[in-house]
This record gives C-alpha cells, sequence and structure tokens, in this order.
C-alpha cells in the first residue's frame, strides 16, 4: 500500500514545478515535467480505486491540473504567435537590407 499523503505531496510538488516553468516559459523544463504527470497520477488512481483516498482530494488536485494545461496552452499559443511575429520582422528586415544593397551597389549610370 502506497502512502497517499506522499502521493497527494508529489502531485502538489509537480503541479508547482509546473507552474513554475510556465512562469519562467522554460519550455524544455516544462517538457521533462510533462513526462512526469502520469507516473506521478497513476498510483493515486489506483489509491483511489482502492478506496484509500479520498475521492474529493484527487479531484481538487486533477481540476487545478486541467486549469494549468489550459493556462500552458494560452501561454504557449501567445509565445508561439509573438515568435511568428518576430519572424515575420526579421523577413522584412532582411528584404529591406537586400534591396538597399541593390540600389546603393548598382552604378549610376
Amino acid at each position: 500500500m502506497a502512502d497517499s499523503h506522499a502521493l497527494l505531496e508529489s502531485l502538489d510538488q509537480l503541479r508547482s514545478e509546473l507552474n513554475q516553468a510556465l512562469a519562467d516559459q522554460n519550455w524544455e523544463q516544462l517538457a521533462e515535467l510533462n513526462a512526469r504527470v502520469k507516473p506521478t497520477i497513476e498510483p493515486l488512481m489506483l489509491e483511489l480505486e482502492a478506496g484509500r483516498i479520498d475521492p474529493a482530494l484527487i479531484r481538487d488536485r486533477l481540476e487545478a491540473l486541467n486549469e494549468f494545461v489550459e493556462s500552458a496552452n494560452q501561454v504557449a499559443v501567445k509565445a508561439r504567435d509573438e515568435a511568428r511575429e518576430s519572424l515575420k520582422g526579421v523577413n522584412q528586415n532582411r528584404k529591406a537590407s537586400r534591396a538597399y544593397e541593390n540600389v546603393s551597389t548598382t552604378p549610376r549610370r
């Protein structure tokens, strides 16, 4: 039998680390932490099925985790859009630079 309290603390710690990584927009760390979600939740589900843990405790944490996922998705979409706009700016600057280079190096008649 697993220690339900320790399992809940483990999930709480993981959620805290996920929130911090999201706040820092540390995408690499988020990916690493994401890989720990399922192995952290599975033992809790076994405890729930065995009736050794209050369903409300798990439900509350899973709802909080779901809210995190929604928030992370919004931040990721915003970061993607910002990166897209930045790349557009770089491309526009590159085109302008080429145009200027062509005009400034073309011999006058």
